[in-house]
């Protein structure tokens, strides 16, 4: 690691070594020019078009009830009557809740009865933080871990994930709202390595963020104001986060970065695609694990 990158913004040396192991079970934006919660709760995303539905009270409430892997729920909750019942599962399930009207619903359905109430069905089983962690500590090696901040494009989250797959990453986190969900456009652009990389879908990226540190896992963000990415040691227990694809990182996750790395550019286009740039610090990670045999 160079001396410009030896020590992050708290001042401590950045040393792999200095955070200890152990597995503990454990917005504000404010981004201009667009606020984050500019759009609607209720609106309706094409990043769900592809997913399955699950359509009508008693099939909603018996899908919680069984625990079915749930990417959200669309509910118009003036409907009254057992929609409270099923609010009150979901919230005990920690399933999302979009709150939307009777027409909207009608068009999801394609004119389908509804009765107030709509499930998104995700296409496979999250997995939690503990779980990428404890796949890491298995291989006996230290954690590598995307983090991705709001990609709400299927395509790239796919194309992240088929990446990350190939790369060897213990697994991927994204944030509940504001994120492509694993649907069907999601698996079909990671050519399948969503059956095989833990993703873990959390309700709150900050506080995934900490329990990551707590952890000993460095976290690094990607931001064209950081540190040349070749200059940065990969090598320890680190997590790369890629920010999304209008506004990079959000404030506070970029607050939470121990270290921000970038991409050199030499050409009058200063930016990339966020799956591109995600596999190209993916794979210098990758490189500097292999030189130093941990790959």
């Amino acid at each position: 690691m160079s001396d410009k990158n030896k020590y992050n913004k708290t001042g401590r040396t950045a040393r792999n070594d200095d955070r200890k192991g152990g597995f503990k079970p454990k917005d504000s934006r404010g981004r201009p020019p667009k606020p984050r919660d500019s759009k609607p709760a209720d609106s309706f995303s094409p990043m769900d078009e592809d997913s399955d539905y699950i359509i009508g009270r008693n099939p909603v409430t018996e899908a919680l009830k069984a625990g079915k892997s749930l990417n959200c729920i669309y509910v118009n909750s003036a409907a009254g009557g057992s929609i409270a019942v099923i609010l009150k599962l979901a919230a005990e399930k920690g399933v999302l809740i979009k709150k939307t009207d009777d027409k909207k619903l009608t068009a999801m359905s394609g004119g389908a009865s509804h009765q107030g109430v709509i499930a998104v069905g995700a296409c496979a089983e999250y997995s939690t933080i503990e779980d990428i962690l404890a796949s890491a500590k298995e291989k006996g090696r230290p954690p590598f871990i995307i983090i991705c901040d709001e990609i709400e494009d299927p395509h790239n989250l796919g194309a992240i994930i088929r990446t990350a797959e190939t790369a060897g990453a213990d697994g991927i986190i994204i944030p509940k709202r504001r994120s492509a969900a694993l649907g069907h456009t999601v698996f079909k652009t990671s050519a399948g390595a969503a059956s095989y990389l833990p993703v873990a879908r959390v309700a709150n990226l900050a506080a995934a963020i900490d329990e990551l540190k707590e952890n000993g896992v460095w976290i690094y963000g990607t931001d064209g104001s950081g540190t040349d990415y070749a200059d940065c040691d990969l090598t320890g227990p680190c997590a790369l986060v890629v920010g999304s694809e209008g506004f990079g990182m959000g404030r506070l996750i970029k607050e939470k970065c121990d270290f921000l790395l970038s991409i050199p550019m030499f050409g009058k286009i200063t930016s990339l695609n966020a799956s591109v740039a995600a596999g190209i610090f993916m794979y210098e990670a990758v490189r500097q694990r292999r030189i130093k045999k941990i790959m």
